[in-house]
This record gives C-alpha cells, sequence and structure tokens, in this order.
C-alpha cells in the first residue's frame, strides 16, 4: 500500500480554518480585469499562459469580446445557451509557500453554476473527510486511503510519494493535483466535476493589497482569540473587529474570511462565516471593475502568477464573469455545508493513526449524494420560508438534528426537532400548508426519498404531541434511519 510521509501542517488545530481561498466568481472577475485592462501586451499572454495553461490564441479573444461563438460543450458555451445541467467547478485553497505542506488543501469547495436561474450553490467539503485517493490503475495494486486534502498534494507534489511512475496519466503533470482533487470530491459528492480553480493564501492578501484594500461591513462585532499564526500557534491576542464599516488589508481581508472560532455566534456559525465570504467577494468585484481597479491589472497579474492554477480557459473565465453580473447577490448564492452535524460523523472509518478524521454515516456516500443533487432546487423552494419541523423518535436521537441542519440553508423557518417515544416504520409529511406553497410538498417527498404525504383533519389527526405550524412536520420513519446509515451494509443497524 502506498503511504503518504508524515508530514505537518502549520494549519494544524482541532477545528481546521476552512474558506480561505475566494470564490471562483472573484477570479474569473480579476483576470477578466487583467485581459480588459491591457489585452494585448505580452506580459497578459504570459500571465494567461502560466495559470491557465495555454496560451490564448486570437479565436480565443475574440470569443472573450463576443466576437466568436466560443466551442460547443465549454463553459462559455454553456452559459451562453442555459444549459438545463449546472455547471460544477471545485475551488481549492492550500498553504503555499507559507505551510511547511503546501499543498495541503484546507479549502475544498464546490461552486455550482446554474445557467438557466441564474443562481450559485456553493458546498464546503472539510479538508478531514478520511477517503480513498484512486490516483493509481487497479492493476498496480496501489491503493490510498488519506484525509482528502492529500488529494490536490498528490497529484501535483511527485516527490513525496511512492509508486508516481504508475500513476494515472490524468493525474501527472501540470493539472494532476487539480484532476484528482475533482475525481476525489466527485466520488464523495455523486458530481461531475468541470474544471478547477486552485489559489493559496498568499495570492488571496496580495489581490486585495494590489486593489488598495476593500470596504466590508460586519453586522456584529467578530473576536476570535485562538486564529492561527504562521508558525504553528495563534495571534497573540487574537483578532478583533468591531461592528460596521470598515477598510481592510489583505492579511484582515484573510482573517475575516478564514476566521471561524469568533465568541459571537452570529460569526462562528458556518451563515456567518459565509455572510462574511459574499461580503469579501463583492467587495473584491467592485473595487476590481472600478477605474483605479482597472489600473492596477500589473499587481493583480504579480499577486497571482505564481500562486493560482487552473484550467478553466480565457474564455470561460471571462463567460462566468458576464454571466455573474446577472446574480442576485442576496438570493442568487446558496451556502451548504458538509460537516459532522448533519451527514458526516468524528472517527470510525479509519485506524487510529488518521489522527482526527470525519467519516460518512452512510459509507456508501449515497445519502451524500442525494442531498448534493438538491442544492439547487426550484426557486418556489427557497423563497417559500415555510415553517419546517422534524420529528425523530428512533435511535440516536441526533439523526433528529442532522436532518434539521440538512434543511437550514434552504432558507425554511426550522424549528428544534422532536424526540418522542413513539417510533414509525415508514416516514410521513404532516402537510399544514393549505397549499400556501404549491410543489413543495412533492419537493420535500423528493428530498427524503420517497414518503407519505397526508394532510391531518379531525379524523385523521396528526399525533398529539405535533404541534400545526402552517406548514410541515417531517415525522422520520425507520425506513429514513436504514438510509440515513445504510443499514443494509453495517452490523450495527
Amino acid at each position: 500500500m502506498a503511504r503518504l510521509k508524515a508530514r505537518r501542517s502549520r494549519y494544524r488545530f482541532t477545528h481546521r480554518l476552512a474558506s480561505a481561498a475566494p470564490a471562483v466568481l472573484v477570479i474569473a472577475v480579476l483576470v477578466t480585469t487583467i485581459v480588459g485592462s491591457s489585452l494585448m501586451a505580452a506580459r497578459v499572454i504570459g500571465f494567461l499562459n502560466h495559470v491557465t495553461g495555454g496560451a490564448p490564441s486570437v479565436a480565443t479573444f475574440a470569443q472573450v469580446v463576443g466576437v466568436a461563438e466560443p466551442p460547443a460543450g465549454s463553459i462559455a458555451y454553456r452559459l451562453k445557451h442555459k444549459d438545463p445541467n449546472p455547471i460544477n467547478i471545485l475551488v481549492l485553497g492550500y498553504g503555499g509557500a507559507e505551510n511547511d505542506a503546501p499543498y495541503l488543501t484546507d479549502t475544498l469547495m464546490v461552486v455550482r453554476l446554474d445557467p438557466v436561474t441564474h443562481r450559485v450553490a456553493m458546498i464546503s467539503i472539510p479538508r478531514d473527510t478520511y477517503v480513498a485517493i484512486d490516483a493509481w490503475p487497479a492493476s498496480s495494486g496501489t491503493t490510498m486511503k488519506q484525509k482528502i486534502n492529500a488529494a490536490y498534494e498528490i497529484g501535483t507534489d511527485d516527490s513525496h510519494f511512492v509508486d508516481n511512475s504508475l500513476k494515472r496519466p490524468e493525474f501527472r503533470g501540470r493539472d494532476g493535483g487539480g484532476h484528482l482533487a475533482e475525481d476525489t470530491v466527485g466520488r464523495v459528492t455523486g458530481l461531475h466535476l468541470d474544471n478547477y480553480v486552485a489559489v493559496d493564501f498568499k495570492a488571496f492578501r496580495d489581490v486585495v493589497s494590489a486593489l488598495g484594500g476593500i470596504d466590508v461591513c460586519l453586522d456584529t462585532p467578530l473576536d476570535d482569540n485562538s486564529y492561527p499564526n504562521y508558525r504553528d500557534g495563534y495571534v497573540a491576542g487574537g483578532i478583533h473587529y468591531p461592528a460596521g464599516c470598515q477598510h481592510v488589508n489583505g492579511e484582515q481581508a484573510l482573517q475575516l474570511a478564514r476566521s471561524r472560532e469568533a465568541i459571537q455566534p452570529q460569526q462562528s456559525s458556518d451563515f456567518g462565516r459565509a455572510r462574511r465570504q459574499q461580503q469579501i467577494i463583492a467587495a473584491i468585484r467592485k473595487q476590481a471593475l472600478t477605474a483605479d481597479g482597472f489600473s492596477k491589472a500589473p499587481g493583480l497579474m504579480t499577486a497571482l502568477d505564481s500562486n493560482f492554477r487552473t484550467d478553466l480557459t480565457v474564455d470561460d473565465l471571462s463567460a462566468i464573469y458576464n454571466w455573474s453580473k446577472k446574480v442576485d447577490e442576496s438570493a442568487g448564492i446558496l451556502h451548504y455545508a458538509l460537516t459532522n452535524e448533519n451527514l458526516l460523523t468524528v472517527g470510525g472509518c479509519g485506524p487510529p493513526s488518521a489522527g482526527y478524521i470525519l467519516c460518512p454515516n452512510d459509507p456508501t456516500y449515497q445519502m451524500v449524494h442525494g442531498w448534493v443533487a438538491q442544492t439547487l432546487p426550484p426557486i418556489p423552494v427557497t423563497d417559500s420560508h415555510a415553517p419546517i419541523q422534524v420529528v425523530w423518535g428512533g435511535y440516536p436521537p441526533s439523526l433528529a438534528d442532522g436532518v434539521t441542519n440538512l434543511l437550514k440553508p434552504y432558507g425554511f423557518q426550522v424549528a428544534d426537532p422532536l424526540h418522542p417515544r413513539a417510533t414509525r416504520s415508514t416516514t410521513v409529511i404532516y402537510d399544514y400548508s393549505q397549499n400556501q406553497w404549491p410543489g413543495l410538498s412533492d419537493w420535500l417527498v423528493q428530498f427524503f426519498g420517497g414518503a407519505d404525504v397526508v394532510q391531518p383533519t379531525a379524523a385523521t389527526p396528526a399525533p398529539s404531541y405535533i404541534t400545526p405550524n402552517q406548514g410541515f412536520v417531517v415525522y422520520l420513519g425507520h425506513d429514513y434511519g436504514m438510509r440515513w446509515y445504510n443499514c443494509a451494509s453495517q452490523r450495527t443497524c
């Protein structure tokens, strides 16, 4: 079995810091700003050749400015022609030269673009998810199980792994790391990843600094006493930001994007971090598109040149930028996270030597696949804000909390779950909505993998411990618990 050499990351803490990388929309904005400000400069040609892996041709520039039709099947083509199938891009954030394990990815995020509805879904994958990394063909006899953050490193840095000569050809070379990370994350999520973007901490800081800083507004203060320094420790005294609008430099923007141990609950939650990152993305885009921002193309190229890599083409990046201008900043971006508070659990799928790892409740990942497939639901679903409550009388009680957490990102009014002693064999959805949200009950049936929908009446009431909520109450049955843990393959069920 191939073994990963023991190496420590400077960002190795009990709670890993995530979401360090700017989203792919920001990269598209920055690259398009550079192209638009000095399209034919030799420096631009060299920059694009380096970060995208191929020098742009005259035909490519014609596509960027909208003169020529993009190649059929490309992202630019799919966006232009409103492909009904979402575009899935993997965004990777890694420590880079400031880290003693430079290619381990602290951030793995799937960004889904819906060409039809102009919405974006961002799905964070924890770096500690323990998976098989299939970089070698079955005939080689080489297998490896590691944390998912090693996939990019295994494909990028050949000097630290055995059997590199036997690696599959698509996982070697310039884009080998990105393609291996795509393959690995794709098997976890059930998605085909179209392309990848990889950027390190230094690039993020330098981009913001090259733009002269950005303006960010916080709803509440942010005080984080456990923010990491660059020496395997923590910033003395922590980091502290007041509520309100403030101008921040690159290091401060990185702190705001990464902080996850704030003492304020609103800032330490997944939603709070996602909201800050969205504000930072919008601020970078706004600054990059100002007249002053266009003048800073040389600085942006310097910031990204050695610390940003992608297999997206220039016309794809330009198309993403133009398409993203129509994305509603408030309702058009959906935020999700796969965590041990929903479909993962701590430990149980690897040896003690693996350290802190996260494992799927369903080892086949079918539950994860089904949930990820629902991350771009029909617009009426997210617009409904319907009241929803989960009921579960089985064991373990935490299953109800996990399902409740899965429902929160859709914008529902999600109540705390109920834990009655009574159990059901099959799942039922009690519909108290009086048809306020047509089609929502059908979507819930699909979300829960099939369930009976019942409209309680005096003749057929719901259990007395369920309070009508003018929305929906989902009473999970033993059938759903079997799927949650994939009991068909586990003796413990």
